[in-house]
């Protein structure tokens, strides 16, 4: 995989990294202190990458 394509989907790899966790946290009763900031940060990582096409 060349090094611009990764770039271009890493939107999207963080999304579905999200998307993933958001339903796992339930399932696994994941629960510590700083999960919900990560998980904020996270998102809005994501739709940034996505906003600006990479």
């Amino acid at each position: 995989m060349s090094k611009i394509k990764l770039t271009k989907s890493m939107g999207m790899i963080l999304l579905g990294i999200w998307l993933i966790l958001t339903g796992l946290i339930p399932v696994l009763k994941l629960n510590f202190s700083g999960f919900p900031v990560i998980m904020e940060v996270l998102a809005i990582a994501a739709g940034v990458l996505i906003l600006l096409g990479r």
